[in-house]
């Protein structure tokens, strides 16, 4: 555990009942990283997510945000300076899209959600950013799954935390939007803004993270530069699939190529 990390996680094992999801995991996040948390359905990557949200408590071992345990924060003080955006939401009540992203200023002492002028201009600012501002009058019910994920992370945006948790931040969106909420996560991070975020597309982790997590049956594999982290090696141990990681030629970053099996050889390897 470094004394001077921004969140440190040291020694955590999680279990549902009886089955262990995580097991010892120590990961320590500086201010301003980003970091992307990879690996196979089932590895435990949300359980991990929803343990530094403060959702869970660890079995084993302890987290600690800006040096404080985690479990001693109020969870409004804790609202200030993380956001969180899970796999899903229940969304019961039809609230229109500008209520609900407003809601993201909870923490700052609204009591009758009543909000200020400039709050409604950062909201609209935000909702134009992520090309949502036409939505601002509909109901979040009547909204397709994409148009409820920028909505969702638009909230997490007007919270103004320092830290963002992302669980699957682009699973619902087509290409232009996935480059679009990211690029705008890339401007946030300029900024200062730290973000840890779950991604199954391991060619965008490569592209806008910083560092890479690889997280296999409940414990980290490895971690570190999308370089060193994303190799063939590591990818088809944990995933059990063959690939071929090449170098993108405009960003220098890896870039992976799912191999289909009527492409090997018969000693199982493709021609690297």
């Amino acid at each position: 555990m470094k004394k001077d990390a921004l969140l440190s996680i040291a020694g955590v094992s999680f279990r549902y009942g009886l089955q262990t999801v995580l097991s010892n995991i120590d990961l320590d996040v500086e201010r301003g990283e980003v970091v992307g948390i990879i690996g196979p359905n089932g590895a435990g990557k949300s359980t991990l997510l929803r343990l530094i949200a403060g959702y869970l408590s660890p079995d084993e071992g302890s987290i600690t945000f800006s040096g404080c345990p985690l479990k001693d924060y109020d969870r409004r003080a804790l609202a200030r300076h993380i956001a969180t955006l899970p796999q899903s939401l229940d969304m019961p009540f039809p609230y229109t899209v500008e209520e609900f992203i407003l809601m993201g200023r909870y923490p700052y002492d609204r009591r009758n959600f009543s909000y200020g002028a400039g709050e409604k201009e950062l909201a609209s600012e935000i909702m134009n950013d992520m090309n949502i501002g036409h939505l601002a009058r509909r109901q979040i019910n009547a909204l397709s799954e994409g148009e409820r994920q920028k909505v969702y992370l638009a909230q997490c945006i007007v919270q103004d935390p320092g830290v963002l948790l992302l669980d699957e931040p682009v699973s619902h969106l087509d290409i232009k939007h996935q480059m679009r909420v990211l690029e705008i996560l890339e401007g946030l991070h300029a900024e200062g803004l730290t973000i840890l975020m779950i991604l199954h597309d391991l060619n965008l982790a490569s592209e806008f993270c910083s560092r890479i997590v690889l997280v296999s049956r409940g414990s980290i594999y490895t971690t570190g530069s999308p370089a060193t982290t994303l190799t063939y090696e590591n990818i088809e141990k944990v995933y059990d699939t063959v690939v071929i990681v090449r170098e993108n030629p405009l960003s220098k970053k890896p870039f992976v190529i799912p191999v289909s099996r009527k492409y090997l050889h018969g000693d199982g390897e493709p021609q690297r």
